[in-house]
């Protein structure tokens, strides 16, 4: 069966819009392509035979920007069919397809056809079609611009102008049905519920006329108590709800939410340190108003519930997450309109007074002070098991306690949550586990079975930051004037004190100079951690070590963190063996996460180096580019940093993997440090980048001048190779190489000495290298 299909005459667009433009303009606005006629035509050779591969023909214009004409359902099917072996609706580099495949031209009405190759074009193919389908095309004319864009332009911009929106949620009547859906609920009863602040009366209201004129939404509206205790956040876990956040008054005169961004996956509301980070890729991005909403929602939640909330479910009422929120509100100011200064000033004053009172009444009290070193602790309020966690996740812990009461698991756990048994030893597990959860590190071998314990250096370093950024918004932005919420004027030279004072209590406990990094403290052993954590580096974010301090952690701490990835949590060492017994842990060893990433780099650049910030973020782009080429556009929450790989066995898994055709959210953190990290690389680093260039090969020559070369990056390469293997069945399949033209897809090669080299007669593309299809003789990839 072939189709002949009419061309409208050529149309402006831009090839790399948005889909939302794309596939409604131009060539693919309605009209524009249009069926003729359909007659029986017996299939070519080619279309039967994916081998007999057809290559760009010499009668094609080669230059000319190629078109293809394209029915999407069915090219779709047959793409899938094909390609996508292991049934996961993506095209990665585990297919074991030909990754070759056959279109027609658009010049040609779809009659001539030209192989489309290798498994990044296959599934940009994929994702397009699928985005086509999103706006009801059923026939496109595709630019193969969109097919072999350099990666890095195109993800950076599917984050900016798709990611962002996929993330986004409002509380109000048009995304209620949305963020109330919790695929953390484990209980019988998921009817969609809102808790709404005991004091926020017209937002109370609000909703109850939303439940009334939406029926069919069944929602339920409760009012929180005055006084929320951990007995009522227990007595509310088999009624699970979100929880109200911020709203505005619109041009309409109607109540709408105040938009946030949320990180992905399961984690389906507004998470507290997540926040920080994805505003910070806002930022980057232009979505200024956005990140200032997040600011504005974490206000409410301080003022409302009593602190920044780990995340806004009603089973997160008595714990926070690390505090970012004078930093965040900071870098958003910067960006707010400069023609709007009182405005700006009074919103900044606003905030601030907000983060006052979280730092006096949530990290400097009882029980998260700690009173003989006044150093803050992850310590939060809580009683029974955590229910937002799988159904297994504890059955270990139970198990043994369970068995000496002679009873199941099951009736165990509903014993003790009852509160009809009790169990000291469990108290103090479960008041450490709501201790790791706060900390945002769950889980890690760093804080098993002590967290509540522990003043750790990230907290206690992100509270030196607040009392500094205070002492410096008092004095250089609002002339002295700021009040607490009891109308007590602030000064930033007690701001100074309090600051001086925790640098040097962190330098007495958590400073280890022999090691030349910073430490846990363990407030009850009165002893100082020996976990080597990357988080070391946090005090130079907040600008509380000396410059002695720094060059310390440099010298002692990347050749322990820095891996080809990026930087890992922790050392291999410190998290110890791992068994069936001692599983691995997800913010342990051989892990790497973007917080870490993007904390880093600005604590290197704090101390002038700027270079080893460049270096580190060239590594973990790295990381993030390949998986996003090699499969299907994947952006997960975390990644092997060791190894390279985003396909991690761990707990929970990695969020962000699991979609049909083409990604749509990324993860929020992931989204941002990807945004970050190029704004800090040079030109020639984002060149080498889009070639996927390996961050040991680009930086060899430095690191073997800098004496980097060791036994540690020895044993890193042995691990990459031992993941090439194993993604080539431990060599028993070799692998086609793919190399895609990166002169012309890159954004700064007109002002690059490879455009004078082009200039001079020099086609010899850059490239990068895919591993496809298997093969029937060896290419060698790289020497070892």
């Amino acid at each position: 069966m072939q189709s002949t299909i009419h061309i409208a005459a050529d149309l402006d667009v831009d090839v790399h819009a948005p889909p939302s433009t794309y596939y409604t303009s131009g060539y693919n606005a309605g009209g524009a392509v249009s069926r003729l006629k359909t007659f029986n035509q017996p299939a070519s050779k080619h279309e039967h035979d994916p081998i007999s591969r057809r290559r760009r023909a010499s009668h094609d214009d080669k230059n000319k920007a190629q078109k293809f004409l394209i029915d999407v359902k069915e090219t779709q099917r047959i793409l899938v069919e094909q390609e996508d072996t292991d049934g996961d609706f993506q095209i990665t580099v585990n297919d074991l397809g030909p990754k070759s495949f056959l279109v027609g031209t658009a010049d040609s009405g779809g009659y001539r056809k030209i192989e489309i190759r290798g498994t990044y074009m296959l599934s940009n193919l994929l994702q397009e079609l699928a985005l086509a389908q999103d706006y009801g095309r059923k026939h496109i004319v595709l630019d193969e611009a969109r097919l072999n864009e350099n990666p890095v332009d195109r993800l950076a911009r599917m984050i900016r102008h798709s990611f962002w929106d996929g993330l986004t949620r409002r509380m109000d009547a048009h995304g209620l049905e949305i963020i109330c859906n919790d695929p953390k609920n484990r209980q019988a009863d998921h009817n969609p519920r809102i808790y709404v602040p005991f004091d926020d009366e017209r937002v109370f209201h609000y909703y109850q006329q939303v439940a009334h004129d939406r029926p069919h939404l069944r929602l339920q509206v409760e009012r929180l108590p005055q006084f929320i205790t951990p007995q009522f956040v227990k007595g509310i876990n088999d009624r699970p709800g979100i929880l109200a956040l911020g709203m505005e008054m619109g041009n309409d005169g109607q109540l709408h939410g105040i938009p946030f961004v949320v990180p992905g996956g399961r984690f389906n509301e507004m998470y507290g340190w997540d926040s920080y980070f994805i505003a910070l890729g806002l930022l980057v991005d232009g979505r200024v108003e956005l990140a200032k909403g997040m600011v504005d929602n974490m206000v409410y939640q301080i003022k409302h519930y009593g602190k920044i909330l780990n995340a806004n479910r009603s089973y997160y009422l008595a714990r926070s997450q690390p505090p970012f929120l004078t930093d965040m509100a900071l870098r958003v100011y910067e960006r707010l309109p400069a023609g709007d200064g009182d405005k700006n000033k009074a919103w900044l004053r606003n905030t601030l007074q907000a983060a006052i009172k979280e730092y006096h009444t949530v990290w400097m009290s009882a029980p998260r002070l700690d009173p003989k070193t006044q150093l803050s602790r992850y310590r939060p309020a809580g009683l029974g098991i955590p229910p937002e966690t799988e159904a297994s996740h504890f059955d270990h812990v139970i198990q043994p306690y369970a068995v000496r009461a002679k009873m199941s698991v099951e009736d165990y756990m509903h014993a003790y949550n009852e509160g009809t048994l009790s169990e000291p030893a469990l108290d103090e597990y479960f008041l450490h586990d709501r201790a790791v959860r706060e900390s945002g590190h769950d889980t890690t071998y760093r804080f098993e079975k002590r967290c509540a314990n522990l003043a750790t250096v990230d907290l206690n370093a992100l509270l030196y930051k607040y009392e500094t950024d205070l002492a410096e918004a008092i004095d250089d932005i609002l002339d002295g004037d700021l009040l607490d919420e009891n109308d007590v004027l602030q000064y930033a030279q007690d701001w100074r004190v309090r600051a001086t004072r925790r640098q040097e209590r962190m330098n007495r406990f958590l400073w280890n100079a022999e090691k030349g990094m910073f430490y846990d403290y363990d407030t009850i052993k009165q002893e100082i951690s020996t976990y080597d954590s990357v988080t070391t580096f946090w005090a130079m974010w907040a600008k509380c070590c000396t410059p002695d301090q720094a060059d310390a952690m440099i010298k002692a701490g990347l050749p322990l963190f820095e891996q080809q990835g990026g930087l890992v949590c922790g050392t291999e060492e410190s998290r110890g063996q791992i068994s069936l017994d001692r599983p691995n842990r997800q913010w342990d060893f051989p892990f790497g996460w973007a917080p870490h990433q993007i904390m880093a780099w600005r604590g290197f650049q704090n101390y002038d180096r700027a270079d080893l910030a460049r270096r580190l973020a060239y590594r973990w782009l790295y990381t993030i580019t390949k998986s996003f080429v090699d499969f299907n556009g994947v952006v997960p929450e975390k990644y092997d940093v060791v190894s390279l790989s985003h396909q991690v066995q761990v707990e929970y898994g990695n969020v962000g993997v699991d979609f049909k055709y083409v990604p749509r959210e990324g993860f929020g953190w992931m989204n941002a440090s990807y945004q970050i990290g190029l704004s800090l690389i040079t030109t020639q680093m984002r060149r080498a980048l889009g070639a996927c260039t390996h961050p040991d090969l680009f930086f060899e020559k430095a690191m073997q001048r800098d004496h980097v070369w060791n036994a540690t990056s020895l044993r890193r390469r042995k691990s990459s190779e031992a993941a090439a293997k194993a993604i080539t069945r431990n060599g028993s399949i070799t692998a086609a190489i793919t190399r895609i033209d990166t002169i012309c897809m890159s954004p700064v090669f007109q002002h690059s000495p490879l455009a004078g080299r082009a200039a001079n007669g020099d086609s010899t593309p850059l490239s990068f290298l895919e591993l496809t299809e298997p093969h029937t003789h060896r290419i060698k990839l790289s020497d070892p």
